[in-house]
């Protein structure tokens, strides 16, 4: 099967590092571009291919859904755009920014959730924001902090050791981290891990507002459901290789005999057919 691809409309470009004051504030009159450029993306251990010859790219208030079966090398791009692991080959952009050659620069405009996240045991939940503000050299940290406590439903926690918090706690915290600096673009593997319904809710509206407010979202997860309902675009990968990418709108009219309201389940299944 041939990968399919389809068109992304355009949208304004983002600033540089030297603007980490206001990286969610657009430059107006500025190129138009993606703020999430993979091109030609390869990454291999060993004898093995994990990704190969992968091209997509994520625009402005898009969010990407990405999914494939285990082994289909979704962890993987995502670990390599975040600065994780080196790309074989190929060359992946965060907000203009070459994650290989430029890594400090591209990060400063990212925020990465994983499907573990690793958090430091002997910090409280407010110390975590402490020093992710540090880091990034947030401006007004503790009222931006205050508020994303009080939306995750973690203010009566704030006090409270990382060792302390349950699993859907510590994904709370980490998706907390993840906004306190506002970065242009975000990654998620598997968002919803130990989360409640309210919590679930609360997870699903906060990436919708960040990316009517311009972030360009990338979420990987198994949940196709969370997927079609959340992302307007997809891409496909098996065994590493696209197999499609596009509105999500599309993706149907990419696989023949599927109708026009075809569910993403089904879209899945017909993709993964014959390879």
């Amino acid at each position: 099967m041939q990968p399919q691809t389809a068109c992304l409309r355009t949208a304004k470009g983002w600033p540089t590092l030297a603007d980490m004051s206001s990286p969610m504030a657009a430059t107006g009159a500025a190129e138009e571009r993606a703020v999430i450029e993979v091109e030609a993306f390869e990454r291999a251990y060993r004898d093995t291919i994990a990704v190969s010859d992968l091209h997509f790219e994520v625009r402005p208030g898009q969010i990407l859904g990405l999914v494939g079966p285990n082994g289909g090398g979704k962890t993987t791009t995502l670990r390599a755009i975040a600065g994780v692991i080196p790309p074989t080959r190929g060359t992946l952009r965060v907000a203009g920014h070459d994650v290989v050659k430029e890594p400090v620069a591209a990060k400063a405009q990212l925020g990465f959730v994983p499907d573990d996240p690793r958090l430091f045991d002997v910090l409280t939940v407010w110390e975590h924001l402490q020093f992710v503000a540090s880091a990034y050299r947030v401006p007004d940290a503790a009222a931006q902090a205050r508020r994303l406590l009080e939306q995750f439903d973690l203010a009566e926690h704030r006090d409270k050791l990382a060792a302390e918090l349950s699993r859907g706690l510590r994904q709370k915290l980490a998706v907390c981290c993840a906004y306190l600096h506002a970065p242009p673009a975000l990654l998620f593997d598997e968002p919803l891990t130990g989360l409640d319904p309210s919590g679930i809710r609360m997870m699903k509206s906060s990436v919708a507002e960040r990316a009517r407010n311009g972030a360009a979202v990338i979420i990987s997860s198994h949940l196709l459901a969370l997927v079609e309902d959340l992302c307007t675009h997809l891409l496909i990968l098996h065994r590493g290789r696209r197999v499609f990418f596009g509105p999500m709108d599309r993706a149907s009219a990419a696989f023949p005999g599927l109708a026009k309201d075809a569910s993403l389940e089904t879209v899945f299944f017909r993709a993964m057919e014959g390879l």
